[in-house]
């Protein structure tokens, strides 16, 4: 399956992946500044792994952002927790090549997961949380249509200190209704 934009497209995650340029994403400070990653040497075959590990699982859909200029592999992009019986998910991106921020690619690819989500999967609710400093990713969800949910209090320890993740959710029917 390949979701199409005008500049970008996604395709599922492939074992090939692991041979280019993802796994460095995950070793550079600067992309991993408000995420998980980053806290040790992320390697080829721990790629292989987690790729293996989403292929075939009902409850993950991990694409690749690919552009379509050149078709280079440029983020990934993912639908979470999918739980069919309460029809949500959590959303997850990550822009892994730093020459493409600030061109619209994480919101195209977003929009383009997001009706997926809503109307392949028909999922009730998406939601996301991020680093409270993470005024890229709250500027993306607040451009999505996400309302504000929450704060997880000292949530996430990251370069030494524990910081508050801002919970983020948008609801099937809002979605639709902010796409008219």
């Amino acid at each position: 399956m390949k979701l199409e934009g005008k500049s970008i497209y996604l395709r599922p995650i492939e074992m090939s992946d692991a041979d280019g340029a993802y796994p460095t994403w995950l070793n550079d400070p600067e992309v991993c500044r408000y995420n998980s990653h980053g806290d040790i040497l992320y390697t080829r075959e721990m790629a292989q792994s987690y790729i293996k590990s989403v292929m075939d699982n009902p409850n993950t859909a991990v694409f690749a952002i690919c552009l379509h200029e050149d078709d280079r592999h440029v983020g990934n992009i993912a639908l979470q927790q999918i739980s069919t019986k309460n029809r949500n998910a959590e959303f997850a991106i990550l822009i892994g090549d730093p020459s493409v921020y600030r061109r619209g690619i994480g919101f195209e690819a977003s929009r383009l997961l997001f009706d997926y989500g809503f109307n392949s999967l028909h999922l009730h609710r998406i939601y996301c949380g991020t680093h409270y400093e993470n005024k890229g990713m709250r500027s993306l969800a607040e451009k999505l249509g996400m309302n504000q949910e929450g704060y997880r209090k000292e949530a996430l320890f990251k370069n030494g200190q524990f910081a508050d993740i801002v919970e983020y959710g948008i609801l099937n029917h809002d979605y639709q209704k902010a796409q008219l």
